[in-house]
């Protein structure tokens, strides 16, 4: 099947988490998706941010971020922009290309003003409205972090395989309710993931796969321990379109990852699954509030960061 990355915004809770500062924080590492990057930071802060930011300092700064997006999903369409840990392996380079590139030609227009932070806040909300999402205002003046340790994904990444239960408890030590945990999960309308992180389970009895859907899903993989880049739509409906059909396709077996099924399996999060099913509109709202929220997370201001000269790299 062809790819098509995650956001966040696998946008993989697979979503995928992208941050303030998460994607500059941890470049170095693989992502299951720019948007998933969001949760990455353990810590808050009072951000100063505010929507015309660089209207002075950098005014084409919002035009830059757009065209760089636009001439991406033209030229590779089957990837949303979205590295060393394998669980970010879903990520693909032409996402971070895309961020290198925006990254370029703000310097070249305004040297050392605008963040890797901000870039990927507002390509984030750029590249979710040119597949179909909806917009919501991006508030800017972060500075991008000093440090880059892998370690620190280990607990602050959910996986796909994670029990909902734990997912939760990720949220909400973070702050964001169970809904919004259940909006942000909608970012899987568009991305893929790789057969190894859902492949064990196809076929057992205790998961929700529809059964043609897990026949259809073991012949995708079949190849999968010679090709481990094998990988399948996180929505077989509409995957290159963001939509509500995520949520529409779960109560009909048609989930991906377990932490899918987990959705609609649990009492806490099976109502905002049919909510969402059934309203496009409001997913929407709650989505680009629920975006707005995550990026204003963990944000660094002022002398707690830097101004990075290169994306992939600390000064």
């Amino acid at each position: 099947l062809p790819k098509i990355s995650s956001l966040s915004l696998s946008l993989s809770l697979s979503l995928s988490l992208s941050s303030a500062t998460s994607m500059a924080e941890h470049w170095p590492l693989k992502s299951l998706s720019l948007f998933f990057l969001l949760t990455l930071l353990a810590s808050t802060a009072e951000p100063r941010l505010t929507t015309d930011f660089y209207s002075k300092s950098c005014p084409r700064f919002h035009d830059i971020v757009r065209d760089t997006i636009s001439s991406k999903q033209i030229t590779n369409p089957t990837t949303a922009a979205a590295r060393d840990s394998s669980i970010n392996l879903s990520l693909p380079g032409d996402g971070f290309d895309a961020v290198v590139r925006a990254k370029t030609a703000l310097e070249l227009a305004c040297p050392n003003t605008v963040s890797c932070s901000d870039i990927i806040s507002a390509a984030t909300r750029d590249l979710l409205v040119t597949v179909g999402g909806p917009y919501y205002p991006v508030f800017l003046g972060r500075r991008d972090s000093r440090i880059s340790k892998a370690s620190l994904l280990a607990d602050l990444l959910p996986l796909p395989s994670s029990p909902i239960s734990k997912t939760i408890r990720q949220f909400e030590s973070r702050g964001f309710s169970v809904q919004e945990m259940v909006a942000l999960s909608g970012a899987h309308s568009i991305g893929f993931s790789h057969c190894k992180e859902f492949v064990g389970l196809v076929g057992r009895n205790s998961t929700g796969y529809n059964p043609r859907f897990a026949v259809a899903l073991k012949k995708a993989c079949s190849n999968y321990p010679r090709d481990p880049t094998l990988s399948v739509f996180n929505d077989i409906s509409t995957p290159n379109k963001f939509d509500n059909m995520y949520y529409q396709n779960i109560p009909k077996g048609l989930g991906l990852l377990e932490s899918d099924h987990g959705l609609y399996s649990d009492p806490r999060t099976r109502p905002f699954v049919d909510l969402y099913a059934r309203d496009q509109d409001r997913f929407f709202k709650d989505f680009a509030k629920a975006m707005q929220k995550l990026s204003l997370y963990g944000v660094k201001t002022g002398r707690r960061g830097e101004i990075r000269r290169r994306c992939d790299a600390i000064n």
